[in-house]
């Protein structure tokens, strides 16, 4: 079994690059805002308990998952590189995995700004994230936090054995997917 944790900022990609890596492996997507999404519709995903329902959920699946006869998962996320416990969250649902025995890979994406903004904006993306259909306010999150928040890892940070950074400004999605699966034998 294996889990591809995905992780960058907004509208880096990595739903996008989940979803062809779905399409040349075996593995399923379990992309962050499915959850966020789902919980949104009934609890506002900013409060405490949207937050906790948000997490139960994917406690939950990923449990199960890892439970299963499955070949894996390949999960999407942001993490804030200034907030342990982001890094920490990231650490749990990767030992959720390989307490199964599962390989674990991390894939970072990272991407400039412009790149970003721009990937705000496209159709794939608002389709599948309803709550990022404000285009104003979702570039203003965007912007706002690439400035408050460190959403990618400093050179050398990361120091997992299966661990990937790539700069996929100017690599398009299926390529990316597939450099994540010939990299971990996907």
């Amino acid at each position: 079994m294996n889990l591809v944790m995905i992780f960058g900022p907004q509208a880096v990609g990595k739903m996008t690059v989940g979803h062809e890596l779905e399409k040349v492996t075996d593995l399923k997507l379990f992309h962050n805002h499915m959850t966020i999404e789902l919980v949104d519709q009934f609890v506002s995903y900013g409060t405490p308990e949207g937050k906790r329902l948000v997490k139960l959920f994917r406690d939950e699946i990923l449990k199960s998952v890892a439970e299963s006869n499955s070949p894996g998962l390949i999960f999407t996320n942001i993490c804030d590189f200034n907030d342990k416990g982001d890094w920490e969250r990231i650490e749990e649902i990767a030992s959720i995995f390989s307490t199964k025995g599962a390989q674990v890979s991390f894939v970072e994406l990272e991407a400039d700004i412009e790149t970003r903004a721009a990937r705000n904006k496209t159709e794939h993306r608002l389709l599948h994230k309803p709550s990022k259909r404000n285009i104003e306010w979702s570039e203003n999150e965007l912007r706002t936090t690439a400035t408050t928040m460190r959403l990618n890892s400093f050179e050398g940070e990361i120091q997992h054995p299966n661990y990937l950074r790539i700069n996929n400004s100017e690599i398009s999605p299926d390529k990316v997917a597939l450099m994540i699966k010939e990299r971990f034998g996907l």
